[in-house]
């Protein structure tokens, strides 16, 4: 069974543009290495809006329009775009925090089960703990991991919090 490496939304506009911060360029040369070192699969998701963005309840609530469908704050940053692409990997578009259809692929993509996931990227107070509580509500059984140092959140407070309550929830905390 394979080890799988799920890269969250490291796209241009959580980095260093619309909601970018100093912490989520910090982490970026480890996120970079972690992809380049994996042995297993990788796996990236790609937080996706459409121009409606401000409509929506989540554009109303955080009133910065980001990762628009087509716009360079959408694409995954350059060089993770480029392994990405060199290590063939797929990219899943989500609409909301959690990846709706990540159960589904994963159970699709790999019928004999997984060894385990392990998380990277961002946010960790939004879309990380939201995909590691998706994973572990669908796949109980599975050994599901969060890489502190791959990951930065809207704050290093919020962070933190989250690296906490996803170690609450029995998902290990490296």
């Amino acid at each position: 069974m394979k080890q799988l490496l799920l890269v969250i939304d490291m796209q241009n506009d959580f980095i260093d543009g619309a909601l970018g911060t100093k912490e989520a360029v910090s982490i970026l040369p480890n996120v970079i290495k972690r992809v380049q070192e994996f042995e297993g699969a990788v796996l990236f998701t790609r937080d996706t809006h459409f121009e409606n963005y401000l409509e929506t309840q989540e554009g109303r609530n955080l009133p910065v329009p980001h990762c628009i469908k087509g716009t360079p704050g959408w694409e995954l940053q350059a060089d993770l775009k480029a392994l990405c692409e060199a290590r063939q990997a797929a990219v899943l578009d989500k609409i909301t925090f959690g990846a709706m259809d990540l159960p589904h692929y994963l159970k699709n993509q790999y019928p004999e089960g997984l060894a385990g996931v392990e998380l990277i990227g961002l946010c960790t107070d939004i879309c990380v703990i939201s995909n590691a509580m998706l994973l572990k509500a669908f796949f109980p059984e599975l050994p599901i991991s969060v890489t502190a140092s791959c990951c930065a959140g809207v704050t290093p407070q919020s962070h933190e919090n989250a690296l906490q309550a996803m170690n609450m929830c029995q998902i290990a905390v490296r």
